[in-house]
């Protein structure tokens, strides 16, 4: 059967967004849960952060959580990016950012800020690829930002 596939943003309940974190959690690095609790966490990010999400179906496979409180900055702040293990290497994680990207960009921010574990390659030569550069370095990880362009 046919997997149907569906892009949407703010879709997802806090419920949703926990279980597909937990789902998550041992892809992360250091793992999720050993930094925050995920149920606490999923409640901030249903409240307070824009979701890019992608379903299949009924099962969210993807979630991009980005913070676009800093008005006076202008700086929007990625607080999660999450992809179901069977899911990855497909291009989901690359499609979510695009879109994070330009909802930020067509909401005026200047700037798109991030903090990535450094033992974490993987997701440090994802934003890379999305013109993210290492900003600072703090403890064990990067501070990484993306100059965001106006699209025209």
């Amino acid at each position: 059967m046919k997997q149907s596939l569906k892009f949407c943003v703010d879709c997802a309940t806090e419920t949703q967004i926990a279980k597909h974190l937990m789902s998550c959690d041992k892809t992360f690095i250091p793992p999720l849960s050993e930094r925050v609790e995920i149920y606490n966490y999923a409640r901030k990010v249903t409240t307070h952060a824009t979701r890019f999400e992608l379903w299949a179906n009924d099962n969210l496979v993807g979630l991009v959580a980005m913070y676009c409180n800093d008005q006076e900055k202008r700086i929007a702040y990625i607080t999660s990016i999450s992809v179901l293990s069977r899911w990855q290497c497909q291009g989901i994680a690359s499609q979510l950012i695009q879109r994070c990207i330009s909802y930020a960009s067509n909401q005026g921010f200047f700037y798109i800020e991030l903090e990535v574990d450094t033992r974490n390659s993987r997701a440090v030569t994802l934003y890379k690829k999305h013109r993210f550069s290492i900003y600072r370095s703090a403890d064990q990880s990067y501070i990484m930002h993306l100059l965001v362009t106006r699209e025209v």
